[in-house]
This record gives structure tokens, C-alpha cells and sequence, in this order.
């Protein structure tokens, strides 16, 4: 019976709910089906998200900022939902059963785009925008509703995705041996890859057949995409091995909280009930699911740590039984904790980030998109940052990590918060380029009077290219840093929860750019000026101050990330973080 228990995946099983098999189950194999049921949902979701901010303005005759806080609105809400699809994956539902009820979702909401796009009923009537005869009438009614009961549709689904997909793959590999811990580390950074071969179909084959075709096809093929990655998952079941969902961990994280705010207030010197209950049967005796016995070695120790000595208190003498802690469950909200300042350092990014999908788009469809004899669509610029990720993500991988290796011999090589500082750092170059190129694009607007005209300016669209590459390369960086730090320094209990906190930064970065602008809009009008972000027509918008802004604010968050990343200590090492 001992024999048979050491073949056995303890706190996971297979697809079927039977216990997961050491050697059948798991591995680079059955992760290979998680990167490439990704590619697809990435395809379905970012062929139309790319574009929409031009569909929003041209079709529903949004006006652009309406358009870009639509957009911002709706991929924020896609991101944060990220956060209930790890929290029901930790607690109840695997991660497994999450992406197949999350991809129906998307799907269903697709659909009604779909729908929605081939019938011109149910769109506004066809306009030129700036004519008087036949003004343009924003969509209303029910054909609004359609429109973002379809867009929130595919939002929830692409939450649940998001929350469930990334920790469901790094969950099929070993952590308690090095190689294991390589093979996961691999994992991430593919599946940044995977997601920009996604975007590379979304942003070219995608567009173009948006533009050219109609949007009824576009939306068509993402909803194919999405159609076609639940047989690819499905075709893992036999090898996959899913971790038992192990009730709420935010449950824990409350009792520990709530009890060290009432041992505190009771004022009461209770340091020998602490060290009494830090070697007491209640915590050494404790049942740990699965591998998470052996990833707590040498990492929670039988006694409290000294920092956030606060909470050391709720390990005293409860008020009530139902508070009742352990050092384990302390030390755990600790970990949280220290990791929510560097998830804070990365909203600034992925503020920057939201910029890619909304004024950079608006940008280049301004400018001359031909290259060679080919006019290349304003939505397809993320091309560049896609491909540049597809060929960084394995140099990185198989030179630039083995080598880091043997220089620090260490078994990271390059730790998770140096690369995320790096992508933070590459963020405020990023923006100090947008801004330049914004002030060359505006200039030459003005030299040739095209200050008024909807005609191409005569400057090629790749001076734009460049901070898609900037900004490119730091999502590179950050999000497959992100995604690694989270789910290894999180407790065993939440990992699906901690995975999609990446996500959540995204969003938070999305909602930002959102306040940012209407914050900067009201401001600026209110001293009676024009409002910089603000009219249908972008060479009369101040875009490259708001650029000059963003370059600031990404700066002094740079600051605030080395200060929380240089006291930063991993779970495995005693040494600094960054």
C-alpha cells in the first residue's frame, strides 16, 4: 500500500477525479496542450480587441477617447476577472472544469459580436464622419446592449481563462526537484510565447481580414479560434494532472487578520502563549495537502518571523475558537502581503501598456501604413513587439538563462524581480519615445496643413513601431516574471489565486489609463483650455504631454518598485530579492 502511495500525485488527480500517477501524469507533454489551447484563445481574443478601438469609432461612431475608455473599460474588466477565476479554481473548481466553462463563455459572447457585425440592422446607419448632411448617430438601445452584453460576455470568459490556464500548466511539473522547477520556469516564459503567436495570427491574418472582408469575418474567425481550443485542451485530459481545489484561502487570510486585530486591542502581553503555540501539536501535527508539506521546508520554520510582527499575535489565545490560528496560516498571510507592493510596481506598466490597443492604434491611422506596395492595417503595428517576443522568449530561455546560470550559479540565474524591474525600466523609455514621436507627428501635420484633414500624413507608421517594441520587450520581462513570482512565492492553497494577481495588474492598469485620461481632461478644461484628450479629431489632442506625463509616473514608480524589490527576500534564499 506504501509502494503504491509513492506512484501517487499527492492533492491531485487526473481529468476522470482518480488519483493523478507519478510518471503518466503531468509534465512538458500535458503543458504542451495548455500552450497551445492558449495560442488559440489568445487568437480569438485579441484578433477583434486590437482593432475594436477603430470598429467602436467607425462602425458604432464612438468618438476616439469614447472608443479608447470603452476599450480600456472592457479589457481591464477581461483582466480583473482574471482574480474570481484563480479564487473558484483555489477553492472550488479545478482549473480543468474552469477553462471549459470559461471558453463556452467567450464563446457564446463572439457569437453575438458576430451576429451583431453581419446584420446592419442592428448597427448605427453608415456615416461620414465631420458631415453635416448626415451627421453620425452613436449606437443606442438595444443595439447597444447587444454590443456590451457580447463585449462583457467574452470578458468573464477570457477571466476565467486567464485564471485558470497559466497555473493549470505550471501545476503539471515537479517542483520538488530542480529539474522539475527548470521545466516550469520554461513553461512561463513559452507561455508568453504562446501568447504572442497568438496575437502574431490576431494582429495580421485577423485585421486583415477585418478590414478587408468586413468585420462579420473577423469576429468569425475569433469565434472559430475559441470553438476550436476546447477539443486542444481536451485532447491533454489523459495527461494532466489537476490540483484539488482546498477551500477559500481568503477565508484563512480573513480569521488570521480579524484575529490579530483582536488580540491586539486586548492589550495583553501574551509572548509566551506565542512561543507555547509555535511548537504546540496543533501546528507540527497539521495534515499539509500534496507537495505542500515539502515546499514549506526551510521555508516556514516552527517559529514566527519577525517581520509584520502585527499578526504574530493571532497565534495567542483566540477570543472566540472560531479564530483560532496557526503559525502556518500566519506566516502565509505574510507572504501575501510582502508580494502586494511589487504587484502595486507593475499597475504603472501596464498602464503604459493599455496605450498599444487605443491612442497607438488612432496614431498610426493617421499616418502613411504602406510598406512597399502593401498598406499594412493601423491595428496589425503590435506585430513588431510579437515578433520581437517570439524570438527573445527563446534566446532567453536557451542562452540567455543557461548562461546566467553559470555566471551566478544560481538555479534562477536571473531572478523574477530583476526582470521585472527591467520591463519597468524599459516602460519609461518606452513612453519618452511615444512622446517624441508624437511631436514629430504633429509637426509634420502642421508643416504640410493636415492639421484639419482626414488624409495620411506623409511619414511612414514606423516611427509608432518603435514604442511597440519598447513596450513590447517589457511585457516580455514583466508578465513571464510576474506570473513565476506569484505562483512560486504564494502558498500552496492559492496559487491560482496569486497567478492571476499578473492579470489583475494588467487591469488595474487598464481602469488606470481610463481615470488618467478623463482625470486629465477635466483638469486641463477646467482652466479654460482645450481638454488635451478630447475631440474627434487627433492632431487638435496634446497626446504627446499625456506621454510626457505617463514617462514621469513611470519613472517614480520605477522608485517605488526598488524600494520594496531590494528588501525582497524568496521564499528559497536568504539573500536579497532584486
Amino acid at each position: 500500500m506504501e509502494e503504491a502511495q509513492l506512484h501517487v500525485w499527492e492533492g491531485y488527480v487526473d481529468w476522470r477525479n482518480r488519483p493523478a500517477i507519478r510518471g503518466h501524469h503531468g509534465g512538458m507533454l500535458a503543458a504542451s496542450f495548455v500552450l497551445t489551447a492558449e495560442v488559440l484563445e489568445n487568437l480569438a481574443y485579441l484578433a477583434n480587441a486590437s482593432n475594436l478601438v477603430l470598429y467602436l469609432s467607425k462602425f458604432m461612431h464612438f468618438s476616439p477617447s469614447t472608443s479608447a475608455s470603452i476599450v480600456t473599460d472592457f479589457m481591464g474588466t477581461a483582466f480583473l476577472l482574471a482574480i474570481l477565476g484563480g479564487f473558484l479554481a483555489d477553492a472550488f473548481i479545478t482549473t480543468y472544469s474552469i477553462y471549459l466553462i470559461s471558453a463556452a463563455i467567450e464563446f457564446m459572447g463572439l457569437l453575438m459580436l458576430t451576429i451583431q457585425a453581419h446584420k446592419p440592422s442592428l448597427k448605427p446607419p453608415n456615416c461620414v464622419m465631420g458631415n453635416t448632411d448626415s451627421p453620425c448617430h452613436e449606437i443606442h438601445g438595444g443595439d447597444a446592449v447587444m454590443l456590451f452584453a457580447g463585449l462583457y460576455l467574452v470578458a468573464v470568459g477570457v477571466g476565467g481563462i486567464k485564471g485558470a490556464l497559466p497555473p493549470h500548466g505550471a501545476d503539471q511539473f515537479d517542483e520538488n526537484t530542480p529539474e522539475g522547477r527548470k521545466q516550469r520556469s520554461a513553461f512561463f516564459n513559452y507561455f508568453v510565447f504562446s501568447l504572442s503567436c497568438g496575437a502574431l495570427i490576431a494582429v495580421t491574418f485577423g485585421v486583415w481580414i477585418e478590414d478587408n472582408k468586413g468585420w462579420q469575418w473577423g469576429l468569425g474567425v475569433s469565434t472559430a479560434s475559441i470553438l476550436l481550443s476546447i477539443p486542444v485542451f481536451l485532447l491533454g485530459s489523459h495527461k494532466y494532472r489537476t490540483k484539488i481545489p482546498a477551500g477559500s484561502p481568503i477565508t484563512s487570510m480573513f480569521k488570521v487578520l480579524v484575529a490579530a486585530i483582536c488580540n491586539n486591542c486586548k492589550a495583553r502581553n501574551s509572548s509566551n502563549d506565542v512561543i507555547s503555540m509555535a511548537t504546540s501539536p496543533s501546528y507540527t501535527t497539521e495534515r499539509e495537502v500534496g507537495e505542500e508539506s515539502n515546499t514549506r521546508k526551510g521555508v516556514l520554520g516552527q517559529t514566527l518571523t519577525e517581520n509584520l510582527k502585527f499578526l504574530n499575535k493571532a497565534v495567542t489565545e483566540p477570543v472566540h475558537p472560531i479564530l483560532e490560528c496557526t503559525v502556518k496560516e500566519v506566516e502565509e498571510v505574510k507572504i501575501v502581503i510582502r508580494i502586494l507592493p511589487i504587484l502595486m510596481s507593475t499597475i504603472m506598466l501596464n498602464c503604459c501598456l493599455a496605450q498599444l490597443s487605443t491612442f497607438s492604434v488612432q496614431q498610426s491611422a493617421t499616418l502613411n501604413t504602406m510598406l512597399g506596395s502593401f498598406k499594412v492595417p493601423p491595428a496589425s503595428l503590435p506585430v513588431f513587439p510579437v515578433l520581437f517576443i517570439m524570438i527573445l522568449a527563446p534566446l532567453y530561455n536557451h542562452i540567455i538563462i543557461p548562461f546566467a546560470r553559470k555566471v551566478t550559479k544560481t538555479e534562477m540565474g536571473i531572478a523574477y524581480l530583476q526582470r521585472i524591474g527591467t520591463g519597468l525600466f524599459l516602460s519609461i523609455v518606452a513612453m519618452a519615445v511615444a512622446a517624441l514621436v508624437e511631436t514629430k507627428r504633429k509637426k509634420a501635420a502642421a508643416k504640410f496643413g493636415l492639421l484639419d484633414s482626414a488624409k495620411p500624413l506623409p511619414i511612414t507608421f514606423l516611427w509608432v513601431a518603435l514604442q511597440y517594441i519598447f513596450l513590447g520587450s517589457a511585457d516580455l520581462f514583466t508578465l513571464a516574471g510576474m506570473m513565476e513570482f506569484f505562483f512560486t512565492e504564494a502558498p500552496w492553497s492559492m496559487r491560482s489565486l496569486a497567478t492571476a494577481l499578473s492579470w489583475a495588474s494588467l487591469a488595474m492598469g487598464y481602469f488606470l489609463s481610463t481615470v488618467l485620461v478623463s482625470t486629465i481632461n477635466k483638469v486641463t478644461g477646467a482652466f479654460g483650455h482645450t481638454p488635451w484628450l478630447l475631440g474627434a479629431n487627433l492632431n487638435h489632442y496634446h497626446l504627446e504631454r499625456f506621454y510626457w506625463l505617463m514617462c514621469v509616473l513611470s519613472g517614480l514608480n520605477f522608485i517605488h518598485f526598488l524600494f520594496w524589490a531590494n528588501s525582497y527576500k524568496y521564499r528559497y534564499s536568504t539573500e536579497p530579492g532584486y
